[in-house]
């Protein structure tokens, strides 16, 4: 039997939204794979409507704590050789089949979109092919597919070897970045090196392309600007078109300067956003689950794509908070459940408290954001926590102590190995 989303039969209308999954089978639930704050948001949002949740992962265990995920499975990896083998043997002994399958970290989406026609015969799948995915998750291909598009990007420069680095011409800053992020090294834990000057630029890019390779070292513009800035749509596609969606700024980010990850982010109205991301998905005649990241570059009056994630990300958990619970409509296409309309999301906020706290600081320090707007902020709105929940309090509680543990033991011996 194929699950394949994309050969069921139409059910839903774009605009549709959440109902509790009280049609859907006992026997079938969710299987998140990889994944931190992303895959918590999708196992605490399904969880407590009902679905069977079940983590695999080689690298966090953070969503493993909570009480919503019924069962936990380590494995080798979406790289292993054996990887797509091992998952169908673990659909027939562990009676999986039939179940969602949700990328949540990014070598969880390409591994699932090369192997869709094999996983599509066992599990429910929402993805579209990688030969699609890949011209929106490869940094080198997003530009040819947001030009496609009529979709704004940053100046982006071609580079493929040290001797370019050093003489092409170039308007600083800039950023490096590696074109997908599927393997573990300094580099693409970082997400994205800032380059000041030529001679910080070809020691970085260097590094990068050791890392790497020279050819996966993706370098663009450095739109100037902080959270304020920053914007994302998010969403779940059905059929080339929107099933239900939401715009949200990613306010407060840490570090401030040059974002490695969203500390404080809240539910807005951008409609230039959204008319963005739509023409950007509809080329791609997207399937799934999806954020797509914008900044806004001032100079220009321009909302410039930086990003495409189709898998769970940091803050999705807000979805849930504001009211458009986009793991759970996710689940419901993928199974035939009924939906009605979706609502306007409501005012809420998500906050990684611990880093927001650090990113408030050095706000502070630097005269952009005062002691009484920073509470204000915590305070006007609903606030969703990364980690912490009232009825799911593991992993909040045990969220340091496997952070101090993963950055001495993953983080500071690969930061290391760049060193060397």
């Amino acid at each position: 039997m194929d699950f394949d989303v994309s050969t069921q039969p139409e059910n839903t209308q774009s605009g549709a939204a959440a109902m509790p999954v009280a049609s859907t089978p006992n026997s079938v639930g969710a299987i998140l794979l990889g994944g931190a704050h992303g895959a918590l948001g999708i196992a605490r949002a399904l969880g407590r409507n009902g679905v069977n949740v079940v983590f695999i992962t080689d690298d966090h265990p953070l969503p493993k704590l909570s009480r919503y995920v019924r069962r936990r499975f380590n494995w080798t990896g979406p790289g292993a050789p054996n990887a797509l083998n091992w998952l169908l043997d673990l659909a027939g002994t562990e009676s999986l089949k039939g179940w969602l399958l949700i990328p949540c970290a990014d070598g969880d989406v390409q591994f699932i979109a090369e192997h869709r026609t094999q996983l599509s015969q066992t599990f429910r799948v929402t993805s579209c092919a990688w030969d699609v995915l890949e011209t929106l998750c490869d940094k080198q291909l997003l530009p040819q597919s947001a030009a496609k598009a009529g979709v704004d990007c940053p100046k982006f420069y071609t580079i493929h070897s040290e001797d370019a680095a050093r003489n092409t011409d170039i308007l600083f800053p800039v950023v490096l970045k590696p074109a997908t992020r599927e393997t573990a090294n300094a580099f693409t834990l970082a997400k994205a090196w800032k380059a000041e000057t030529r001679e910080e630029f070809v020691e970085k890019y260097r590094d990068g392309a050791r890392l790497v390779g020279a050819r996966h070292v993706v370098v663009q513009e450095l739109v100037p600007g902080g959270g304020e800035a920053q914007f994302s749509y998010a969403g779940v596609w059905h059929r080339g078109a929107p099933i239900a969606d939401l715009m949200a700024r990613r306010t407060r980010q840490y570090p401030v300067e040059f974002s490695y990850t969203s500390t404080f982010v809240e539910i807005i109205d951008r409609p230039d956003i959204r008319e963005a991301a739509h023409r950007l998905l509809k080329g791609a005649q997207f399937e799934g689950l999806v954020e797509v990241e914008f900044k806004y570059d001032a100079r220009e009056g321009r909302a410039k794509v930086l990003d495409v994630n189709p898998r769970a990300w940091s803050w999705l958990a807000l979805a849930e908070g504001a009211g458009i619970n986009l793991p759970l409509i996710l689940f419901q296409l993928a199974t035939g459940a009924h939906m009605q309309p979706q609502q306007t999301p409501r005012t809420a906020a998500w906050i990684h408290l611990m880093r927001d706290g650090v990113a408030a600081l050095q706000l502070m320090r630097r005269g952009e954001l005062s002691v009484s707007d920073y509470w204000r902020s915590l305070w006007r709105q609903k606030l969703t926590f990364a980690s912490f929940a009232i009825d799911d309090p593991l992993p909040g509680l045990c969220e340091i102590p496997l952070t101090l543990y993963r950055v001495l033991t993953r983080r500071l011996p690969l930061l290391f190995r760049r060193a060397k």
